[in-house]
């Protein structure tokens, strides 16, 4: 019998902004930062002799103080203000930020979002790297938004993938959840999660193989939920009697994806995967499966036109 979401705390989570590591927020911001003015990545020959914002130094008084809106160009998902405040204490903190909306808002085109007010030049600096944060994850929870609309579903959860762009997947997945879906597998650490090379790795893609390996694999990792991609029926029986929690059904047919799901029942939790589209999210929501899982929420993301306007 499956757990319910309550005593499976492992099965799905939604990323809280204080779980997030400040030292991990300021080490990809300061890197962020050094790309702009040091030339970080580039061999030292193409590194400049002084770093820094030449047009910035060059235009603008050191004593100058400014004020600016981030405005919302279109309507939106956001995600991503509370973390102006940490770039900018990274480019000196002398300017204060002053959020007028809360991540996971959705607001209308011409929005205000927030301000700043302080040293003009620090806000010159950092102008880039916050909306280039801002528009980014704005885009994810944006679209994520959209895809939970789609799905349409009290029962089924949409989920999100480890499809996220490298060093950035704590946020990737806030993002995610800040657009109203769910994040598993944070990372290769908190899931066992047999997939079909490993199954082919194993030589275990069926039958008895197949059950002695799920099982093994719990007995090895019992403080972990176990999951299992299957891509043809025949291959249910087998998990279902070793005991796997989850069963992730890869590249089903619609009349499948219900064969599979009454023959999984209450056994086990049942996760739909593999081209899932926007416009195949509301037929997959009538299945009756748990969780639909899809990369395309954190891949190919347009981001959002936020603007920063002096004022």
């Amino acid at each position: 019998m499956k757990k319910s979401l309550q005593e499976a705390p492992g099965l799905c989570h939604r990323l809280d902004w204080k779980e997030i590591d400040p030292l991990y927020l300021k080490t990809i911001i300061t890197l962020a930062r050094d790309e702009d003015i040091a030339g970080t990545g580039l061999v030292d020959a193409m590194k400049p002799q002084k770093a820094g914002d030449a047009t910035t130094e060059v235009s603008a008084p050191p004593a100058t103080t400014a004020k600016a809106n981030f405005v919302a160009r279109k309507a939106c998902t956001l995600s991503g203000l509370y973390m102006l405040e940490d770039i900018l204490a990274v480019y000196g903190g002398n300017v204060k930020v002053t959020v007028l909306a809360k991540d996971g808002d959705r607001v209308p085109a011409k929005t205000v979002v927030a301000t700043i007010e302080g040293s003009a030049t620090e806000m010159l600096m950092a102008e880039r790297i916050m909306l280039n944060f801002l528009q980014r994850m704005s885009g994810i929870a944006t679209i994520t938004s959209k895809y939970v609309d789609a799905l349409n579903s009290q029962h089924t959860h949409l989920l999100d993938t480890r499809k996220t762009t490298p060093g950035h997947r704590v946020l990737d997945k806030y993002a995610v959840g800040c657009g109203g879906a769910w994040n598993h597998r944070i990372g290769l650490f908190d899931r066992l999660m047999l997939k079909d090379n490993h199954l082919a790795a194993d030589n275990a893609g069926a039958g008895t193989a197949l059950e002695a390996l799920v099982r093994q694999s719990k007995n090895l990792r019992p403080d972990l939920l176990c999951e299992v991609e299957v891509d043809s029926l025949e291959q249910i029986p087998p998990v279902l009697k070793a005991g796997a929690d989850i069963i992730l059904l890869d590249n089903f047919s619609i009349d499948d994806l219900k064969t599979a799901v009454a023959m999984i029942g209450d056994e086990a939790w049942t996760e739909i995967s593999g081209g899932v589209t926007l416009e195949s999210l509301p037929l997959l929501g009538t299945v009756g499966a748990d969780f639909v899982s899809c990369g395309a929420l954190t891949h190919n993301v347009p981001w959002i036109d936020i603007g920063l306007d002096w004022i």
